[in-house]
C-alpha cells in the first residue's frame, strides 16, 4: 500500500476526491481519538457486547458508555441490536478493527516488547 502523492498536474476530479477522502479519513479519526472510544472498540473486535457488558469490561458508568456509544454510532462505525430491554453492539464494518491492529503494533506491542527487555 503506498500513500498517494499530490502532483502539480492532477486533475481538479482527483483533487477533489482526495479533498473528499481527507475529510473522511478525519471524521473516522476524531471518532476513535477518544480514549473511552477506543477501549470500546476494542472490546467489539472480540464480538457483540451489551451496554451492560461494555460497561463492566470499562468499570464506567452507563451514562459515559452511552455517550461514546452514541457518537460511534453517528459516525457509523457500530451498529445497535435491540433484544428486549437490552441493546447490544458491533462493529459496524472492519475499518476499526483494522486501525486497532495498526495502533496495537504501534503501541501496545512496543509495550510490551519493552517489559520483556526490561526483565
Amino acid at each position: 500500500m503506498s500513500v498517494p502523492t499530490i502532483t502539480e498536474d492532477m486533475s481538479e476530479e482527483d483533487m477533489d476526491k482526495m479533498v473528499a477522502s481527507a475529510c473522511d479519513a478525519s471524521a473516522f479519526l476524531k471518532a476513535i481519538s477518544h480514549e473511552g472510544r477506543l477501549m470500546i472498540l476494542c472490546h467489539l473486535v472480540t464480538g457483540e457486547k451489551s451496554v451492560t457488558e461494555l460497561e463492566e469490561l470499562l468499570s464506567a458508568r452507563q451514562a459515559a458508555v452511552s455517550q461514546q456509544l452514541a457518537r460511534l454510532r453517528l459516525e457509523g462505525l457500530v451498529t445497535p441490536r435491540r433484544d428486549g430491554k437490552a441493546i447490544y453492539y458491533s462493529l459496524a464494518d472492519d475499518r476499526p478493527k483494522r486501525v486497532l491492529e495498526v495502533v496495537y503494533d504501534m503501541f501496545c506491542s512496543v509495550s510490551d516488547q519493552q517489559t520483556k527487555a526490561a526483565e
